[in-house]
Parts: structure tokens; sequence; C-alpha cells
């Protein structure tokens, strides 16, 4: 099938930049550090702890202080009614609850379009990319993807922010190449209780 093909074509670019991550893991985790650090210099948080001071890990290691749930809860309890720009620069509508191991109570991960598009999809992306790169006779996109996600039945937190299992949240935002040989259906795969 042609898909195939094109997948792989597609992928290319994917491979040389994971041999630069395998070849400067340093380097590329301090780029990233740094694009975080910036990214968040103007959030609550970031100004709290005057991130836009830090110029590397050993300044970061020194200001910003080992966060558990309970000391970020307050931060994501303000993002959960409402307020904006207080972890992360962008939106934040969606959260993952955690089954909860701490004190039997569920935790709310706050999930932001970047941690879908950076995080989730990406390390799919990834993973695919090294499969092609692996396996030249491959005919994964030949045949249908089994995908299958918890319930997203929208549970309101308030106006504008939501819950759900967080492996729905990432099924109701896959990107095209992962939509395109899937089944069930969406509709069908996220309907609760299935």
């Amino acid at each position: 099938m042609p898909f195939n093909s094109i997948f792989s074509w597609l992928i290319k670019k994917r491979i040389h930049q994971i041999d630069l991550f395998k070849k400067y893991p340093i380097e590329v985790q301090d780029e990233i550090l740094n694009e975080l650090i910036s990214k968040s210099s103007n959030t609550l948080f970031g100004k709290q702890y005057q991130t836009n001071s830090i110029n590397n890990y050993l300044d970061f290691k020194n200001k910003i202080p080992l966060s558990d749930y309970p000391s970020l809860k307050p931060y994501i309890d303000t993002v959960i009614k409402g307020q904006q720009n207080v972890l992360w620069p962008t939106k934040t509508k969606w959260f993952a609850k955690s089954s909860g191991t701490t004190a039997d109570k569920s935790k709310f991960i706050p999930v932001t379009k970047e941690s879908l598009e950076i995080c989730h999809n990406r390390g799919g992306k990834d993973l695919l990319a090294l499969y092609y790169n692996n396996f030249p006779n491959r005919q994964l996109y030949n045949g249908k993807h089994l995908v299958i996600g918890g319930s997203t039945e929208k549970n309101k937190l308030s106006n504008d922010s939501y819950f759900g299992d967080l492996s729905a949240i990432i099924v109701d935002n896959l990107p095209w190449w992962a939509e395109i040989k899937r089944t069930p259906a969406k509709e069908i795969a996220l309907l609760k209780d299935w």
C-alpha cells in the first residue's frame, strides 16, 4: 500500500532528530530545560520562583523545590477554577484523573495541548519512526489499528475545564496519522462502559 511509503518518507526527518538525541543527550536535555524555563517564566509559578533568572540546570536545581502533588495542588485548583497562566502559559482545559495512590484520593493532572503534542503524540510518532526504520518490510499501515481508551464522558470541573481518563484524552486528541487506520471508530471506542 502506498501509505506505508508515504509515512516512511514523512518520518525520516524524525529518525535524524532521534539520532541527534542519542548522540548529544546532555545538550538536548539542556536545550529542552531552557525552553521549558523560558516558556514558564511569566506564569504564576515562574514568577514566584523567578525562573527568568535560571540559566542552567544547577540554577534550576537550586531555585525550584522538589514538588509533590500536595504542594502543587493549590496551583492546580486555581487552574481548575479557570485562572490561566498559573503553571503553564497556554490554556489548560483538560485534567487527567488519576486513580489515586496517596490517601486514597484522586488527583487531577493538568493536560495541555503542548503535553499532548510534544509528549504523548511525539512519543507515538517516535515509536513508529523507530519501527519503520528498523523493519524495512513492515506493513503496519496495510491493516487497521485497534485503538481503545477510557471513557471521555465530559466531567465538568468548571465552566471551561473537564476531567477524564488520560488514555481517553489522548485517544480523543490523536493526530491524523494515528486516526487514519483506527478501529473501532472514535465514537464507539470512547463510549462509557464500552
